[in-house]
């Protein structure tokens, strides 16, 4: 055998760079997947693992390290991670970032790493969903608190075409937050300005719907208990929006009876005051702004509306 033959011979026995990489990819997951922060360190030191730190990888939907971290809920591989230098906002295949898989996933250790990062709490336009509709309907309080208190919208909505613009009077977080029941999330939303008549702000939005159903209607359709009624009341809601069903129309609830009084009783002025005070302040970090305020302890919380 010629020499030239022998090194073309050994040269195709060697790994290409893609196979490497694959390799290298493999054992970077691994010890993300372990959580282990010393080796994952050691590992992204070396020029051959630092190239990979933003590559996508693995079957079914290929990951970055960091997308990986998140589902798993590994938060010191994710920080390791994060302070080499990885992009706290990459999109996987299914234009979702590490952030929304944490909080799909209900990490919230990962979810406050990241949003510590510099994450967006929007999630990515290029996805029909964001993180604050997730935490909403799964009812992840702490999760949820932690996306609003770092920019979420709470009047967001998920991103549909304007053909589709009807379906938006369902898809805001407080009716997702309704629907399954979840009330802390409820009223942490409207506590952050979630708009309780319709959860928009943007008439272009709202015009574009032909029928748009108040959140009182919603709830009240749904038999939802009396404290999400309540809570609407309480912020401020049009109780004469919604349409009541006529006599024998719907069985009496709780929530009904609720919307009747409110219609026959004014509110009370302090209850007014409350009102008028918190849309003076209804901006982002409206809370933080409150407790600033240097008024009686039970004012505060009467208009963070705790007992």
């Amino acid at each position: 055998m010629k020499p030239t033959h022998g090194a073309k011979i050994f040269s195709l026995l060697q790994p290409g760079d893609d196979e490497a990489d694959s390799e290298d990819s493999s054992e970077l997951s691994r010890a993300v997947c372990q959580d282990d922060a010393t080796t994952l360190a050691r590992l992204l030191s070396q020029d051959r693992y630092k190239k990979l730190l933003n590559k996508r990888s693995g079957w079914g939907v290929p990951s970055t390290p960091l997308r990986l971290a998140a589902a798993r809920g590994c938060v010191r591989s994710l920080r390791v991670l994060l302070e080499h230098g990885a992009e706290v906002d990459s999109l996987d295949v299914k234009a979702q970032t590490p952030l929304f898989v944490a909080v799909s996933n209900g990490h919230r250790e990962c979810v406050r790493a990241l949003l510590e990062a510099g994450a967006s709490p929007l999630g990515s336009v290029y996805n029909n969903c964001s993180p604050l509709l997730l935490a909403a309907r799964d009812g992840r309080e702490d999760i949820l608190r932690q996306l609003l208190e770092h920019g979420a919208q709470a009047n967001v909505h998920a991103r549909l075409p304007e053909w589709a613009a009807n379906s938006v009077s369902c898809s805001g977080p407080l009716y997702l937050a309704a629907a399954y029941g979840h009330l802390e999330c409820f009223r942490l939303l409207l506590l952050h300005g979630a708009d309780p008549d319709y959860n928009c702000t943007e008439q272009g939005v709202l015009a574009q719907i032909k029928e748009p159903k108040t959140l009182l209607e919603t709830c009240l359709r749904h038999g939802c208990r009396g404290d999400f009624i309540r809570l609407l009341i309480d912020f401020g809601a049009n109780v004469y929006l919604p349409e009541v069903p006529k006599d024998g129309a719907n069985p009496p609830s709780e929530g009904l009876e609720m919307l009747l009084q409110a219609r026959a009783h004014p509110k009370s002025l302090l209850s007014q005051s409350r009102l008028a005070m918190r849309r003076l302040l209804q901006q982002p970090g409206c809370s933080a702004t409150l407790g600033e305020l240097e008024i009686p302890t039970a004012l505060a919380r009467y208009l963070q509306h705790q007992p």
